[in-house]
């Protein structure tokens, strides 16, 4: 199997402190840039699991970069530079303390909820008789917290704005940028023959600025279908063909894990790792109409190290 990198420990010129996340390690540079690594570690029910997955990181990193581009005209962002293929520069901001959940399909974990009975998520109403991947009249946004450690939880935009998490005239700029980018996102994705079914956004302040900061439309934070036969399987009440962490889900929980105390993980075969880097790819593929050409990887960690602290010396 191709190499994989699993956990980063750089010392970067300026460097004020680290944050290893479920999927990415940020670096502090001198409290106004951070350096931003993809790693190859993939996480599902706010759990990372056991084997990482070969060029993953190269993936999100290089989708997050070609829509923050495409996207710049209606928000702007965090990147200042993409050094290497595994790893981004930008603006250090003050993350707000919520992720931007728009949704604009029944599915995932909103099914979940809906088949079980719920009738609203996050204060948005929901009509009775949905079925599975049944599209939405409108996209919507479900909005959840952003917790350091532990799961997410969803919230509405009432309590939010009640519980002062933000002020309500960034909620409101947050939810026209967020519903902006999802139809951007799913214009692309329409171009090449995908429906974003769902995705998050994240944002920060800068200045008093909103910025969109982290990753955007990669399959770690979306949900893309394949539009052809999409009707066709609706109708007969099949599964979807989809490019997204989801099957990663579906996978665990075919074999009893959820991320519930006392669940044992499934193992995760080579094979399987392999499997799972193939969709990665596939998705790069086609979200970018662009071949994907996998970095050099006899040593992942000196590359990054290098490329990002020439990128570093010139900022």
């Amino acid at each position: 199997m191709a190499a994989t990198l699993s956990r980063t420990d750089f010392e970067f010129k300026g460097q004020k402190g680290v944050y290893h996340g479920k999927v990415r390690d940020v670096y502090d540079i001198d409290d106004r840039l951070l350096v931003m690594v993809a790693t190859d570690r993939i996480s599902a029910f706010d759990v990372v699991l056991p084997k990482g997955i070969p060029y993953k990181g190269q993936v999100l990193n290089q989708i997050a970069e070609y829509f923050l581009d495409a996207t710049a005209d209606i928000v702007p962002n965090w990147k200042v530079a993409v050094p290497d293929p595994m790893a981004t520069v930008g603006l250090k901001c003050e993350p707000l303390k919520i992720e931007m959940i728009v949704r604009g399909y029944l599915t995932g974990s909103a099914w979940r909820e809906y088949a079980a009975g719920a009738r609203e998520i996050c204060g948005v109403p929901l009509p009775d008789g949905m079925r599975e991947n049944e599209r939405f009249p409108h996209p919507i946004l479900t909005p959840t917290t952003k917790a350091d450690e532990g799961h997410d939880e969803n919230i509405s935009r009432e309590e939010i704005i009640a519980r002062g998490i933000v002020a309500p005239e960034v909620y409101e700029q947050v939810e026209r940028y967020a519903l902006a980018l999802f139809e951007r996102g799913q214009k692309m994705a329409a171009e090449r023959g995908l429906i974003l079914v769902d995705t998050k956004y994240e944002f920060g302040l800068l200045d008093g600025k909103v910025i969109l900061i982290d990753e955007i439309h990669t399959p770690d934070s979306s949900r893309y279908f394949y539009a052809d036969g999409y009707d066709e399987r609706f109708e007969k009440g099949e599964p979807q063909r989809q490019l997204s962490k989801e099957f990663v889900r579906q996978w665990l929980i075919s074999n009893g894990f959820m991320g519930k105390e006392g669940q044992k993980m499934p193992e995760m075969t080579d094979e399987y790792c392999e499997e799972v880097s193939r969709r990665y790819i596939e998705l790069y593929e086609h979200i970018t109409g662009k071949q994907f050409l996998p970095a050099d990887e006899s040593d992942l960690k000196a590359r990054i190290f290098d490329n990002v602290s020439a990128c570093l010396a010139t900022e």
